[in-house]
């Protein structure tokens, strides 16, 4: 491991320690979250996503890209189009237009191979989590949909200590959350909404 790795990796636990020692301090996430943080379901391409650009009866011109850190791809014929923020319908409907000068009614399918999202729309777990990964946020989305996707918890994991991390009015706000009542207890009222943008937080149990 460089000492880059190390770094983060330090950082990470850092950060999980401190959010564990203030989490008895900490409020429980609310049951219900504004209206203004209800997004739709309509995906909504982000950069590393990787999809595939299919164009009926054109192989030569079907490729399958990853998207830049920019929010761009380049596929044939066509250069540094922006497809960040835009849904894989919006996407294909472009470079139909883009093709037309060259193929005459082009069909054109954008497919996604693998996803996140961009990072407003994205829900990130991290720390005893058995997958710690990013997911792409659905409207209704609960803490229960989330770490099951990533795989439950640790043995390790100190899941009645964890927490979300959450903006709320361009202010950072700590929610405790109790994942052992939930998964261990069957506890319903533990399984808070969650909003895009989301951290959820899982520490390291002391013993």
């Amino acid at each position: 491991m460089d000492n880059r790795n190390v770094i983060r990796t330090l950082a990470v636990m850092a950060g999980i320690a401190m959010v564990s020692a203030c989490s008895s301090t900490m409020s429980d996430a609310p049951s219900i979250i504004a209206t203004g943080s209800v997004v739709t379901n309509d995906y909504v391409i982000g950069p590393f996503d990787q999809i595939q650009v299919f164009v009926w009866r054109s192989p030569e011109l079907s490729a399958t890209v990853r998207v830049r850190p920019d929010g761009r791809i380049s596929v044939p014929l066509i250069d540094d189009l922006v497809v960040a923020g835009k849904t894989p319908s919006e996407v294909g409907h472009e470079i139909e237009q883009k093709l037309s000068s060259f193929v005459k009614d082009a069909v054109v399918t954008v497919i996604m191979v693998s996803m996140s999202g961009p990072l407003d729309r994205q829900v990130r777990v991290i720390g005893e989590a058995s997958k710690p990964q990013s997911i792409f946020y659905q409207s209704g989305m609960t803490v229960l949909d989330v770490v099951v996707q990533s795989g439950g918890l640790t043995l390790y994991a100190a899941g009645n200590r964890s927490s979300i991390v959450r903006v709320v009015d361009g202010k950072q706000i700590n929610y405790r959350v109790r994942l052992d009542d939930l998964l261990k207890g069957g506890d319903i009222t533990a399984n808070v909404p969650i909003a895009p943008g989301d951290i959820i937080i899982i520490p390291q149990s002391y013993f």
